[in-house]
């Protein structure tokens, strides 16, 4: 493998790692050659032993984003270049019936805890005078508005502002971040649209590829831009979503 793209000797930390995009990223970042430490709200046993069987090095760690602060004590121990803000969840229900606790849960998870987990990420790269990438998982909400899911919609659009924003102020102190922005994927998340025969009909439909994504097809690009090969790659949003924003 090219130098441009292994990820040998860095170690890399992925929170919502027990499942789905999570999972993938965290065995996609061993094959580049990173040490993988998989963060989960449950424990990540099965990553951590799909990584192992493949030959990587990996290890678990419990915690709960629903404390937007649970982030903070993660970069306490080893030295982490690599962080991966995966973790998320969504809540469906009309604008009009939505209530304080959905958009709460959402918002604590998805864009407040990934804030305070990036920063203090950021705080332990600067301490050492070192390097780090960061990769926020946005969506495509993060640019359309979508149907019933406000509170989701409104924290993947502050994930695409805040990607940029941390670009403009720690591009040129050594820390590089982007956002991956993943189409309509096959995870728990969309279940329930893959279940609805007329939503399911109509979004495949517009997916010029044809098909729904897999969690592997997120993986390539999220370690693509933890890589020395995307050195010069700050505040991007890269789409990996089989063409529908083209559409």
């Amino acid at each position: 493998m090219s130098t441009a793209f292994s990820l040998a000797g860095r170690r890399a930390l992925v929170t919502g790692a027990n499942t789905g995009i999570g999972q993938a990223i965290a065995q996609g970042l061993a094959t580049a050659g990173a040490e993988v430490v998989c963060v989960g709200r449950r424990a990540c046993d099965e990553t951590v032993a799909k990584i192992q069987a493949a030959g990587g090095v990996a290890t678990s760690v419990l915690a709960d984003f629903s404390d937007p602060m649970a982030g903070r004590a993660l970069f306490d121990g080893e030295a982490v270049d690599i962080l991966v803000n995966n973790a998320g969840l969504i809540r469906r229900n009309d604008a009009i019936d939505f209530t304080e606790d959905d958009w709460d849960c959402v918002m604590d998870v998805n864009l407040k805890a990934l804030f305070f987990t990036t920063q203090a990420f950021g705080k332990a790269v600067f301490a050492r005078k070192g390097r780090g990438a960061v990769v926020n998982i946005a969506s495509l909400l993060s640019f359309q508005g979508g149907i019933r899911v406000p509170s989701y919609t409104a924290s993947k659009h502050g994930v695409s502002g805040l990607t940029k924003l941390l670009a403009n102020e720690w591009a040129a102190k050594g820390i590089n971040v982007n956002a991956v922005a993943p189409g309509y994927i096959e995870t728990n998340n969309t279940q329930a649209l893959r279940d609805d025969p007329a939503r399911n009909a109509a979004i495949l439909e517009r997916i010029p590829a044809g098909r729904w994504g897999a969690a592997e097809d997120i993986a390539g690009a999220a370690v693509y831009l933890c890589t020395p090969a995307a050195q010069y790659v700050h505040g991007a949003i890269l789409n990996v979503d089989g063409g529908w924003l083209a559409r």
